[in-house]
C-alpha cells in the first residue's frame, strides 16, 4: 500500500495523486476564505436532476439502452447530474412530449423526430423518407458534417428546446394479412402508415392508405379493415404479437430492404431553460454520451432484430417476402415530386433538403441525379 508521498531515488518527495487531490482541496478552502468561493460551491452544489421521458416501454430493448444512457450520465458526470428516466406514458402522453419540455414540464424527451411534423415540419427531413438516406452513416455525415445538426437545433430552439443528438435506431416493416409480391399487388391493398411524406408518397403511387393510432392496429387487421401495416422493426413487432395476425412481411430487396423508412431515426431534446443551468463541461458529457448511446441503440436494436425474424419466421409461422429491383425502380419515379412538396412546407424544410439531395446526387452516393428530378409528366421539379 502506497502513502500519500513516496521518495524517488534523488531523495525528493514524489507527490501522488491522492495527495495532489487533497492539497487541492485545502486551497480552494483557503480560497474561500479570501472571498474566492467558486471551487467551494463546486464542492457542495446539489446535483442537478433531469426528468427525461422515452417512447419506449419497460421490458423493449430500446428502453433497456434508455436506461443505461440515463446511468452512463450520472456516472461520468460522478453524481453531479443525475438522469432519470421514465418510460412512455409515465409523465405525459407520448404526443405530449413536445409541448411538456418546451413549456419545462418535462425536463427532456427521447422520442422520433417524425412525430413531430406538425409542429415543425424541417421533422419530415430529420429522419428517413421514401429514397433518401437509407443508412445510418449517410445520417451521420448529413448532421454532423453537412450541417444537418445546425438545422435541428435552429428548429429545435425556435420551441425553447435544445437538440442534443439524432440516436439511429432501424429500418421499419410492412406486416401483411396477404401476401404482396410485387409494385402491381400493392395497387389494391389498403395499408396503414404514418401520416406525413411516408403515406403521401405511398398514395401518390395509387396505394390507399390509412392513418391509425398504434393501439388500433391490432383491430384493424383482425377485422380486415386494412390490409396491411407499417411499423416498427423486428423485434419490437415479435413482442407485440404482430406475427400472429399478419402472416407476411414485405421487404425489398437486400439493396435496399425498406423502400419507405429504411433509418427511422429518433433524437433527445431538453428544456432550454434547463440546459443552461447546466455548467458546459457536463453539457459536454451528456452530448457526447448521447452520441454513443446512437450506436449503442442502434446495434442492440439490429442485434434484437436477427433472433426476432428466427421467431417471426419459425414461431410465428410468418413468410418473408422481398420485392426485386425492378419492383424498387417502379416506385421510385413516385419520391422526387412527394419530397419537393413536403421540402416547400418551410425555410428550414427545404434548406434541410437541398442540403440532403446534394448530398444522394454527389459521387460519393449516386442513389439520384438530375434527370431524375421530374414530376410525373416528365417535367423539371421547381423548388
Amino acid at each position: 500500500m502506497s502513502s500519500p508521498t513516496q521518495k524517488n531515488k534523488n531523495n525528493k518527495p514524489k507527490t501522488s495523486r491522492r495527495h495532489f487531490l487533497k492539497t487541492v482541496a485545502l486551497t480552494g478552502a483557503s480560497a474561500g476564505v479570501l472571498g474566492f468561493p467558486a471551487v467551494m460551491r463546486a464542492q457542495t452544489a446539489a446535483p442537478i436532476k433531469i426528468n427525461i421521458q422515452t417512447v419506449w416501454t419497460v421490458g423493449t430493448t430500446g428502453y433497456n439502452k434508455f436506461q443505461e444512457f440515463c446511468r452512463e450520465v450520472t456516472e461520468i458526470t460522478e453524481g453531479k447530474v443525475r438522469v432519470e428516466g421514465f418510460q412512455s406514458g409515465s409523465i405525459v402522453e407520448t404526443f405530449q412530449m413536445f409541448d411538456a419540455v418546451k413549456a419545462g414540464v418535462l425536463d427532456a424527451m427521447h422520442c422520433f423526430d417524425i412525430y413531430w411534423q406538425g409542429k415543425i415540419p424541417v421533422a419530415t427531413f430529420l429522419s428517413s423518407y421514401p429514397f433518401g438516406p437509407d443508412h445510418p452513416d449517410q445520417w451521420e455525415t448529413w448532421y454532423y458534417e453537412l450541417g444537418g445538426i445546425k438545422i435541428a437545433k435552429e428548429a429545435y430552439g425556435r420551441h425553447n428546446m435544445y437538440y442534443i443528438g439524432p440516436i439511429h435506431h432501424d429500418d421499419s416493416l410492412i406486416h401483411s394479412r396477404v401476401p404482396i409480391r410485387s409494385f402491381e399487388d400493392f395497387k389494391d391493398k389498403k395499408i396503414r402508415f404514418p401520416e406525413g411524406i411516408i403515406a403521401d408518397f405511398f398514395r401518390t403511387a395509387g396505394v390507399s392508405t390509412a392513418t391509425l393510432p398504434a393501439q388500433e392496429i391490432f383491430r384493424a387487421l383482425e377485422s380486415g379493415s386494412i390490409d396491411a401495416t407499417d411499423y416498427l422493426g423486428a423485434d419490437i413487432n415479435h413482442r407485440m404479437g404482430i406475427g400472429k395476425i399478419a402472416k407476411y412481411i414485405i421487404m425489398g430487396p437486400p439493396s435496399r430492404p425498406c423502400l419507405h423508412q429504411p433509418a427511422d431515426i429518433m433524437s433527445m431534446e431538453i428544456n432550454m431553460n434547463k440546459w443552461l443551468r447546466i455548467p458546459k463541461h457536463y453539457q459536454n458529457m451528456i452530448t457526447l454520451a448521447a452520441r454513443k448511446h446512437a450506436y449503442d441503440h442502434y446495434t442492440a436494436i439490429q442485434a434484437a432484430d436477427m433472433a426476432a425474424f428466427d421467431k417471426l419466421q419459425n414461431e410465428d409461422g410468418v413468410e418473408l417476402i422481398r420485392l426485386t429491383d425492378a419492383d424498387i425502380e417502379k416506385f421510385k419515379p413516385f419520391a422526387p415530386p412527394t419530397w419537393v412538396k413536403w421540402a416547400k412546407k418551410s425555410t428550414l424544410s427545404m434548406k434541410a433538403f437541398k442540403s440532403q439531395l446534394q448530398f444522394l446526387k454527389s459521387a460519393k452516393i449516386g442513389t439520384i441525379n438530375d434527370r431524375d428530378m421530374v414530376n410525373l409528366k416528365g417535367e423539371p421539379l421547381v423548388f
